[in-house]
């Protein structure tokens, strides 16, 4: 799908702003809300939007421990892979799975948690008992110096 400049301000709006509703949105690019409720359209039959969330604050909710974690698989066949990744799917605390390579690890996990000892039973009774994990490396975030989900779509022409 090709991008013009309506698209990608459409997209730049939606990401920091999901709820705004379709008139406003058009107002803000300068086009009719018709044109502008078909771009959005396409843009979400075409999967470029994939979803509308609300991010919620996980320290009020008393998740107050966020951990990253790599790990090592002994087996690097697709059947293996697949069962892990099923297995950490179903995982509520598990925010991020990441398949990654330039380390010793195989899997990078983000996850949320309450405190450590709800770490603990995440790490020993789930994720160490999954087939196939052989090593576990896990650092505590301190403080989020970056957290956007926001994607850079602007085009230079736009600057």
């Amino acid at each position: 799908m090709k991008l013009d400049r309506f698209d990608l301000q459409i997209l730049d709006i939606l990401q920091f702003e999901g709820r705004i509703n379709n008139q406003d949105l058009a107002d803000r690019i300068g086009l009719s809300a018709s044109p502008c409720l078909r771009r959005v359209r396409a843009l979400e039959e075409a999967g470029v939007i994939v979803a509308y969330r609300a991010m919620l604050d996980a320290r009020k909710l008393g998740l107050t421990l966020m951990a990253l974690i790599h790990i090592s698989m002994d087996k690097h066949t697709p059947e293996r892979f697949a069962n892990f990744e099923a297995c950490i799917g179903v995982l509520p605390e598990v925010l991020e799975c990441l398949l990654i390579t330039g380390q010793d690890a195989d899997y990078q996990l983000k996850v949320a948690v309450r405190d450590m000892d709800h770490y603990q039973s995440l790490l020993l009774n789930q994720i160490t008992r999954i087939e196939g994990v052989t090593g576990v490396h896990s650092s505590f975030v301190l403080r989020k110096v970056v957290d956007k989900t926001a994607l850079f779509v602007r085009s230079p022409s736009l600057l």
